[in-house]
């Protein structure tokens, strides 16, 4: 083994270093010094763990430590810069390509001249690469060593000749040798991710592992004979969902600018039937000057704060313009779709999201039988797509695989088609049932969480994982809104301490929680690395599997 007064430790574990002599040698044709096996107190821990750390042996714990924080740092910033060079190089391709005009001589000079061509900087995956492996293995090494120093510090603490403590301070004494202490105590390595800058990676992180570790922590406790007594039986996460899908849908029709962009894209991909598009047989004069989609929502969130007035159709008054026959306050930037609307149409509204069609309930089943097979295709090549993972559970059960690879595509079809029609539909329904005045803006929320409700015939694996994806883009959303609107300010690196927050809980289940569902959540394992239970690199095998080997 290598001296423990050299940098090795620092670099190679014992059975690196040791499978690194032995192919020395092998490569130089030397044979190795036989040599006594050293004994215990030689031998250079390389595995650090919580019951089993050596007061003698400072050095090994944090050399131990160090090799896992850098090979973190050295595998991400690495494959961080391989990504963006593969980038810059597709980049390169994809502008070298094009063909760039030849240049032409000028009146005074007799030769060809051109503006110098600056490329154009290569895209980046995160805005530095450099900072977030060192934010990571900052967080991996301090975790490691303050859950190491503070169980020390907690054994110590129990010891009987230290008991006289316990009569002097005893809060401090009773935080300090409590078994939850190391595990809150390691989260405030948390704090290492200010060291990436504040861009929305950062903000996704926090949020993620926030959702995380509150979806630990109710699984940790679902068990409990409180929660199974009071808890009904209809409750799932598909009421979480509905909730999520009411604050999206308003967010989406009166702030825009705090949903997200790839789940709005998502909603008007599947919306055929209620946001027209210019008709194909449109000029292209006419065509330029069809609303957006942008507009369009922008009508809704006008007609809502004036409380749904009704719809004259400009085809019952031939002799007004399309644009006065529009209420003030409403952007006649949509007369091109009102002024074709059906005459029978007695709502705003209702000639603005579905003109052509004269019934709401017409529109609403028209847009399902167009949305149904769309989504269905969808969901059966994603579907497919991760059946291969278990291709040799096909393979021995094939007909059993495809009944649940059809049962699964049929009811996220169902689910999401069911809620994002039912959302829109929900604008017509609420005017029929509802007075102009009541709710007039948040029926946007109700809508959208009636929509949701359709979630409870998906309550599989795939239909929670829309449900926890839809919780965490309605979080930031709703935060994004209430800053917004100066609900409340925001906090200064409060997603690293949302984090720091996540990480403790997650924790705690993994003290607690290590008996139930959730510590079998293969997050658990990332715990193990983080306390220095796991190494990062090749395992040290134990001595009782060294003599077996032999």
């Amino acid at each position: 083994m290598a001296d423990p007064k050299t940098p090795v430790p620092y670099v190679l574990n014992e059975r690196e270093y040791q499978l690194l002599r032995k192919y020395v040698f092998l490569v130089t044709g030397k044979q190795p010094n036989v040599t006594t096996k050293p004994t215990s107190d030689d031998t250079t821990t390389t595995t650090t763990t919580t019951t089993t750390t050596d007061d003698n042996k400072p050095r090994n714990n944090n050399a131990a430590a160090f090799r896992s924080a850098s090979r973190v740092f050295l595998l991400t910033f690495g494959s961080l810069k391989g990504i963006d060079l593969l980038l810059a190089r597709l980049a390169q391709k994809s502008t070298s390509g094009s063909t760039s005009p030849s240049p032409t001589p000028t009146p005074t000079s007799p030769f060809p001249t051109s503006s110098p061509h600056r490329p154009t900087p290569a895209p980046s995956l995160v805005q530095s690469p450099l900072k977030l492996a060192l934010s990571l293995s900052s967080l991996l090494y301090l975790h490691t060593t303050l859950h190491r120093i503070l169980s020390r510090l907690r054994s110590h603490l129990l010891h009987e000749k230290v008991r006289s403590i316990q009569q002097r301070y005893p809060n401090l004494y009773a935080a300090l040798t409590s078994t939850l202490t190391p595990a809150l105590g390691a989260s405030l390595s948390g704090l290492a991710l200010s060291i990436y800058p504040a861009t929305q990676l950062r903000i996704a992180i926090g949020i993620y592992t926030a959702a995380h570790a509150l979806e630990l922590g109710w699984t940790s406790i679902a068990h409990l004979e409180t929660i199974r007594k009071y808890k009904p039986s209809w409750l799932g996460s598909w009421v979480l969902f509905a909730l999520s899908q009411g604050q999206l849908f308003h967010a989406f029709i009166f702030d825009r600018d705090c949903f997200p962009e790839s789940y709005g894209k998502f909603i008007l991909d599947y919306t055929p039937e209620y946001i027209q598009r210019p008709p194909s047989t449109l000029s292209p004069k006419l065509a330029s000057s069809w609303p957006s989609t942008d507009n369009v929502l922008d009508a809704l969130a006008q007609i809502a704060r004036l409380k749904w007035p009704p719809f004259i159709s400009p085809i019952l008054r031939p002799n007004a313009p399309a644009v006065a026959v529009l209420p003030e306050g409403v952007n006649p930037i949509i007369s091109p779709i009102t002024s074709r609307a059906h005459p029978a149409i007695q709502k705003l509204s209702c000639a603005l999201i579905h003109p052509s069609n004269p019934s709401c309930f017409m529109a609403y089943l028209q847009q399902n039988l167009l949305v149904f097979p769309q989504l269905a295709r969808f969901y059966a090549m994603y579907y497919g797509a991760m059946s291969v993972m278990r291709f040799k559970a096909f393979l021995n059960e094939p007909l059993k695989s495809l009944n649940g690879l059809g049962e699964s595509v049929l009811r996220s079809t169902l689910a999401v088609s069911g809620a994002i029609g039912t959302a829109w539909a929900s604008i017509c329904f609420f005017q029929a049932i509802f007075p102009r005045a009541f709710l007039p803006q948040f029926r946007f929320f109700l809508g959208g969480l009636l929509g949701g409700c359709f979630q409870i015939f998906d309550r599989t694996p795939a239909g929670h994982l829309q449900t926890v994806y839809a919780a965490r883009e309605s979080v930031y959303s709703l935060w994004k809104v209430g800053v917004k609107h100066r609900w409340w300010k925001g906090i200064r690196g409060g997603d690293v301490a949302l984090f720091a927050a996540a990480l403790a809980l997650i924790n705690v289940v993994f003290e607690k929680g290590r008996n139930t569902a959730a510590g079998q959540d293969p997050s658990m394992m990332l715990v193990k690395v983080l306390r220095g239970e796991i190494e990062v690199g090749l395992p040290v095998r134990k001595e009782h599997d060294e003599k077996a080997a032999e």
